[in-house]
């Protein structure tokens, strides 16, 4: 027969055991690993925000290295640099693979690559054409094109001196926009290796020397934990409406929906559409570079068509509500590489769309403001009637489809037309058509 196991002794088998469990998920949680995120889109402030997350949360967990599977036409310049920055002083290596095959890193995309501790490509894909270009896609114009070309050239140089990369061809893909092969770009010592896919490239990293932060750092990638950081709510919504134009759509049906709701109270659906939009606007520019003096001229431009409803100007408040609008829209962004703010192709559109709303409710209001009442004792009054019992001085009148009770100061037979000329306590006083 089995002696049976002590009390306190089966209490400190259970303790020892949670203590080893804990102690377990300690060591696994402890294991090495990396992470890899995914970047499929323009570079705007949103893709600048996700980025920059991702580099902190790596450096935070302790990640072995971060792989930024990249696939861009391009985008920003301002997010760029705020992206190239944060690679260049990451607490963990930066590996941006332009993936997959057919993939590309155009414009932005070439500086982000360029700026990487490890450049890799698939096949099939291509890297450069970095040459600026204005916000809608046009050239810039030739008197801020020597300036532009300039800053980032220099750039590129700094970036490509920093890495030990081809600064000639990099300096080539910015001046005339040269684009190659994943390939050609290794043979031009543009990037580190070509991966066939991400299996592929892992492997290839395990034991790679990387010269980091002045120190030999060798990569010890195989087997180990793959974990993928992905966007948040947060993240997905300021990557969507973090493009400029679009912001700038957002504050304009903003600022008309909740005008039209303050200029005709009670239609609720301008107004929740208006807020909606003006809420998702305020919250894209605060990642761009906003200037405020624009933004004041424009709320400048919605008080002059508010007044216009209040006060006969003869359609000058109007005209200065147009030109306040158009002149804080050009000014609402300040972008370095640009001369125009804002799209053309968006811009005139949405001036001419939302100046044009303004004006017509803001005479639609004026119109109800000033038109005769339809209801109540002043829509009576002016109206004729007839009298159908004698009014001496009291009696019935019939006016507006409806029989009233009425008053008069002189004797007036049934059948004669009054007019309406005042009530009280809901009997109307009347006088004689003829009296005029």
């Amino acid at each position: 027969m089995k002696k049976p196991v002590p009390r306190s002794c089966s209490l400190f088998l259970v303790i020892l055991a949670a203590a080893f469990s804990a102690f377990a998920g300690s060591a696994s949680s402890d294991a090495p690993f990396l992470n890899i995120v995914q970047v499929q889109d323009s570079i705007n402030p949103g893709t600048e925000d996700f980025l920059k997350y991702a580099i902190s949360r790596s450096e935070d967990d302790g990640a072995e290295c971060l792989i930024v599977l990249l696939d861009t036409p391009g985008g920003l310049v301002t997010s760029m640099r705020g992206i190239v920055q944060a690679i260049l002083n990451s607490r963990v290596p930066i590996i941006v693979y332009v993936y997959p095959s057919g993939a590309q890193a155009a414009s932005a995309g070439v500086f982000i690559t360029a700026a990487a501790d490890i450049a890799a490509m698939a096949p099939g894909s291509n890297i450069g054409a970095a040459h600026p270009v204005a916000g809608g896609g046009e050239d810039v114009p030739s008197t801020m094109e020597e300036k532009v070309l300039s800053d980032l050239t220099a750039f590129m140089r700094s970036i490509a001196a920093q890495r030990g990369r081809n600064a000639e061809w990099l300096e080539e893909s910015v001046r005339r926009s040269v684009s190659v092969t994943a390939e050609e770009a290794f043979r031009e010592n543009v990037i580190d290796l070509v991966a066939d896919d991400l299996p592929a490239l892992i492997s290839s990293l395990d034991g790679w020397e990387l010269r980091w932060k002045g120190t030999t750092r060798v990569l010890r990638l195989a087997g180990i934990e793959q974990r993928t950081i992905s966007p948040g709510f947060q993240h997905r919504i300021l990557r969507s409406i973090s493009n400029p134009n679009l912001a700038y759509i957002l504050l304009m049906i903003g600022l008309a929906g909740l005008y039209f709701e303050l200029s005709q109270p009670g239609a609720i659906f301008p107004g929740v559409i208006g807020g909606i939009s003006l809420i998702l606007a305020l919250y894209a520019m605060q990642t761009l570079p906003v200037n405020y003096a624009g933004f004041l001229i424009i709320l400048l431009a919605v008080i002059f068509f508010i007044l216009e409803i209040k006060v006969t100007s003869y359609g000058m408040l109007s005209l200065a509500g147009v030109l306040a609008l158009i002149l804080g829209s050009l000014m609402l962004f300040r972008f370095p590489d640009r001369t125009t703010p804002l799209s053309m192709s968006v811009f005139i559109p949405t001036v001419a769309v939302i100046s044009g709303f303004f004006i017509a409710v803001a005479g639609l209001a004026f119109r109800a403001q000033v038109r005769r009442p339809q209801v109540g004792a002043e829509a009576l009054e002016g109206m004729i009637g007839e009298v159908t019992r004698d009014l001496a001085p009291e009696g019935k009148v019939f006016v507006h489809g409806e029989l009233w009770n009425a008053e008069a100061d002189e004797h007036i037979s049934k059948g004669e037309k009054v007019e309406v000329i005042g009530m009280h306590n809901l009997k109307l006083k009347v006088k004689k058509i003829s009296a005029r």
